[in-house]
């Protein structure tokens, strides 16, 4: 059986990709990927991504990732992804490893830029693994302990 993470990057991909109009469809080309699930549980999924439905003219809709503009909702979406994703956060001097369930790094990272502070340089992201550079040890230290915070 397929895990729920793998289920929701499925879905992040479809909706990023293809014009879903509704939960059936999505539904649909979620088997067609091997996933079995029930529209109740794509209905929760959509939820839990805080998908949007976009107008595309003459009445027709389709499914599509949020926008995140406010430094509030950045810092929200990255404590509920954290939760949900992260599996270990590191230090070594002024750099810190995030460890993340496959797939999900570079979601995480570009949340973790979009906080634009100071003390956070820059980030790298692989498939599971984000380097977050610090500006300092100090302030990775202060990083390593508000981000562990976040898996709890």
């Amino acid at each position: 059986m397929r895990s729920r993470a793998e289920r929701l990057r499925a879905i992040q991909e479809i909706v990023s990709k293809e014009e879903i109009s509704t939960q059936k469809e999505l539904v649909e080309k979620l088997r067609q990927r091997g996933f079995e699930v029930t529209q109740a549980t794509v209905s929760r999924d959509i939820a839990r991504l805080h998908l949007v439905r976009v107008a595309l003219g003459k009445g027709r809709h389709k499914y599509a990732l949020a926008p995140i503009e406010l430094q509030e909702d950045v810092y929200e979406e990255l404590k509920r992804r954290f939760k949900e994703f992260v599996r270990d956060v590191d230090r070594g001097g002024n750099i810190l490893v995030v460890k993340t369930l496959e797939g999900h790094a570079s979601g995480i990272a570009f949340l973790l830029d979009r906080l634009r502070r100071d003390d956070l340089v820059g980030t790298l992201a692989g498939d599971d693994t984000i380097l977050v550079v610090a500006r300092d040890e100090k302030a990775a230290e202060a990083l390593e302990e508000e981000l562990g915070g976040l898996l709890v």
